[in-house]
């Protein structure tokens, strides 16, 4: 009986539908950018709000130790550059680098 106890929760771990062993449970498609200023909880809040309202944007993650704002589109969408740079600046930041990930 442990045996299929065992064989279950391997399968159930490594089925190729399941989400268990997933770092991220977005889809692959999000955008990283390192900005220069990033030091408050305020500033990690003002700038989740201000990529919310792109109608793309699944959803977003700020790390202040690393000053880096992790953006995840909806499906195989996509956000020019130029409006990331745009948003960010006119929240009183700068980008550093922007790295694309799909």
């Amino acid at each position: 009986m442990k045996f299929f106890v065992i064989i279950f929760i391997l399968f159930s771990l490594f089925n190729p539908n399941n989400n268990i062993l997933s770092q991220n449970n977005q889809d692959d498609n999000y955008i990283e950018v390192l900005v220069n200023g990033l030091v408050c909880d305020f500033c990690a809040r003002s700038i989740e709000k201000t990529f919310s309202k792109e109608d793309i944007v699944e959803s977003v993650n700020v790390d202040l130790e690393k000053m880096l704002i992790t953006i995840f589109l909806k499906g195989n969408g996509d956000l020019n550059d130029n409006i990331i740079i745009k948003l960010i600046n006119d929240s009183g930041y700068d980008v550093s680098k922007i790295y694309r990930v799909k």
